[in-house]
């Protein structure tokens, strides 16, 4: 039996001799010598130097950190680093080391500065081959109008060939605020360090800072001022709706609110934050932190506006009540119109004294993340070490307090002076016979002859 191998199409062997061709270019370049590669800038970056931020200001000291990889054949003789223009720096900041994967290398680097906003880094003998160079900058401050800046890299081989590599990636700059150029002002005022030189007012009272704190602080504070705005009246109807629930004659009404009351006033209002934040994300209920923190606030709040509201209307006198029934009135007309206005008008110094209270409150929300006053306070502290930024978020606290107590401190006294006149006034008709009831002057009847009281 004949056996026969079949010929392989034109297609066939057109594509084995492309795969052909390609095998071999490839082996030719993994087997042929490669060419040296100049030296190549890795990274070239500033530190962030804004208090509390990540921002990189003008006008205050940084560090800037450059750092190149030699080729594996390449050593290099000196570097040239053209700074940015405006950039003040000097060679005592300077700091050149180099690296051989983990480990360091002495190389004894001359670092000139000629004053043309350049940085010459000289090595007494030629850098191994394939060296890493980490060049870092301490003290170094960019123009206070900030901008963008980048960092020119010129390198010299053994062989005297001068490479220009061209500029580095873009460093961002930001401008200085007011309230930072004026704390850089600060900084070089005799009075100023005389007062630093305390550590005790440095640590609390660093003038500078407060500068620089005001504007951050604020934003905090405008956001504590957004949550009670909203929490406050929210708790205010819903704490009136459970003093109606507690006083009602009907059993379960009384048990619901009831709970609720004892169960919120008995536990600390950091714990109900804390269920709230981390308990109803893992019932897979989100929401915007903002929006819970004006939830838990005021679900806190209206417990003790319920008893605060529950008091007003119980020290209503009862017989207002019962006036108000025998001229026709309806009970919930007699609530509506006689009742609650009084209540409301008694228990204004106390809801005050609530809203105070809420208010200072609202700093307990730092501990899950949400950008009020302490929470900014908080973060440049952390950025600073210094406690200056607490008591300027002590103060904006005091803002709001103080002049709310001596309201709230007016309202309570013109209240008691009132309530005395009136007092004294309704006891003088009283025994005038005006009011009440009083006997017939006539002296031919026997009947009682009841008169109403002008204050009703």
């Amino acid at each position: 039996m004949n056996t026969s191998i079949p010929k392989a199409s034109p297609i066939a062997r057109l594509a084995l001799a492309i795969a052909l061709v390609l095998g071999l270019f490839a082996a030719g370049s993994l087997l042929a010598p490669r060419q040296a590669q100049a030296l190549e800038v890795t990274q070239c970056t500033a530190a962030p130097n804004e208090d509390g931020g990540n921002q990189i200001l003008g006008g205050a000291e940084t560090r800037i950190t450059w750092r190149g990889q030699a080729a594996e054949d390449e050593s290099v003789t000196s570097i040239v680093l053209t700074m940015p223009e405006g950039l003040q720096f000097d060679a005592e900041g300077v700091k050149v080391t180099g690296l051989d994967d983990l480990d360091r290398v002495e190389l004894n680097a001359q670092v000139t500065i000629p004053g043309d906003g350049t940085m010459h880094i000289d090595f007494p003998e030629p850098a191994p081959a394939g060296l890493s160079f980490l060049v870092e900058t301490y003290g170094a401050t960019f123009p206070a109008e900030g901008g963008t800046f980048t960092v020119s890299t010129q390198i010299t081989d053994a062989d005297g060939t001068v490479t220009d590599l061209g500029p580095s990636s873009e460093i961002q700059v930001a401008g200085l605020s007011k309230s930072e150029q004026i704390s850089s002002w600060l900084e070089g005022q005799e009075w100023v360090q005389a007062w630093n030189s305390n550590r005790f007012l440095h640590m609390f009272f660093d003038p500078t800072l407060i500068v620089t704190s005001v504007p951050s602080v604020a934003q905090g504070w405008v956001t504590a001022l957004g949550i009670v705005i909203i929490a406050f009246p929210l708790a205010i109807v819903v704490g009136f709706l459970l003093a109606l629930l507690r006083m009602s004659k009907l059993l379960p009404l009384r048990a619901i609110a009831s709970f609720y009351v004892n169960i919120v006033r008995g536990t600390p209002m950091f714990l109900q934050i804390y269920i709230a934040f981390f308990g109803l994300p893992l019932l897979g209920v989100n929401i915007d932190n903002f929006a819970l923190g004006c939830i838990v606030m005021a679900l806190n709040s209206c417990a003790y506006l319920c008893e605060i509201f529950r008091a007003g209307i119980q020290s209503i006198n009862k017989g207002q009540f019962e006036a108000a029934r025998s001229l026709g009135m309806t009970a919930p007309q007699t609530m509506l119109n006689v009742i609650i206005p009084q209540a409301f008008r008694n228990v204004i110094p106390t809801m005050t004294n609530e809203l105070i209270t809420l208010y200072k409150d609202t700093s307990l929300l730092a501990a899950v993340g949400i950008m009020e006053t302490v929470m900014y306070a908080k973060t440049i502290t952390a950025a600073t070490g210094n406690i200056t930024p607490y008591i300027v978020a002590a103060l904006f606290y005091l803002v709001v307090t103080l002049p709310m107590t001596a309201i709230t401190r007016r309202m309570e006294t013109g209240s008691t002076k009132k309530t005395s006149g009136k007092k004294g006034k309704r006891s003088g008709k009283l025994s005038d016979g005006k009011g009440g009831w009083t006997p017939a002057t006539d002296g031919t009847s026997t009947k009682l002859e009841v008169k109403q009281p002008d204050y009703f």
